[in-house]
């Protein structure tokens, strides 16, 4: 089976773009993160005349998240206990659902920006991956063969060869130790990055920003991963990130990442 995430950038603009990624890799399911419509606006009819159920979350224009799946979609879960709210309103933002897909829980996560290190964001951040801990470690405690897939755009490079200049990023959001802590402790509840093997790096990035001419100078981080639970980690035969698809008109600005995993 071949899993894949891919932060698309909306969907309703890109939804082409995914469709003839998923048929050209022969992608069985996908996470997709930063859909940017409501659930009423999700270009289904492209995804099912390609064979893809879909379940997502969506409430407005920002965030959003998405499953799309050939091989099952079966308990769809919005959210995750105790995940934090935002806003005035505190209200629960789109930004996490996982289903079963034969056999293995997805999750599709869009962990929030953090925007600047003293911003309150930050503090929503870090929040929001520690509950993210504490659930994942859970859900192994409750059942420790568990075939689990933490799939997503993390907005943290976890390590100083995930970006193309630590002086550049020095003192900026993604890169700071309380980040990377909070993404060490979702390692730690058990669950490993099954990419980074088979796509080492430096010079691996799933991101490059629109401006600056980011993409050709090779300017770039990585930012997302799939962490897998030792169950499903042992069933990863291969990885790669698709770096074809920032190129070309219409591009996202992030990269799919695409993961095989052997019969289970």
């Amino acid at each position: 089976m071949r899993i894949a995430s891919w932060n698309v950038n909306s969907i309703r603009a890109r939804v082409d773009r995914v469709v003839a990624f998923l048929e050209r890799h022969d992608v069985d399911v996908l996470a997709i993160q930063e859909t940017k419509c409501r659930d009423d606006q999700l270009p289904l009819l492209a995804f099912e005349a390609a064979g893809y159920e879909v379940a997502h979350v969506g409430f407005n224009q920002w965030n959003g998240v998405a499953i799309a799946s050939r091989v099952g979609l079966e308990d769809v879960q919005p959210g995750f206990d105790g995940m934090p709210l935002w806003g005035d309103s505190q209200a629960a933002e789109a930004r996490a659902m996982s289903a079963l897909c034969a056999g293995v829980r997805v999750w599709s996560l869009y962990v929030p920006n953090g925007r600047g290190l003293e911003d309150p964001h930050m503090v929503y951040k870090l929040a929001w991956l520690e509950q993210l801990a504490a659930c994942s470690a859970g859900w192994l405690t409750a059942d420790p063969q568990a075939q689990i897939a933490l799939m997503g755009d993390w907005n943290i490079a976890p390590q100083d060869d995930d970006v193309w200049s630590m002086d550049y990023y020095r003192d900026k959001s993604h890169v700071s130790e309380p980040e990377r802590a909070a993404f060490r402790a979702v390692l730690d509840a058990g669950y490993s990055d099954v990419v980074r093997p088979h796509a080492p790096g430096p010079g691996t990035y799933t991101y490059w920003d629109y401006t600056q001419l980011a993409f050709p100078k090779k300017r770039g981080m990585r930012i997302d991963f799939c962490l897998a639970s030792a169950a499903l980690a042992a069933r990863v035969g291969g990885a790669f990130i698709d770096r074809e698809e920032r190129k070309g008109k219409g591009a996202s600005d992030h990269a799919p990442v695409v993961i095989d995993l052997t019969a289970g």
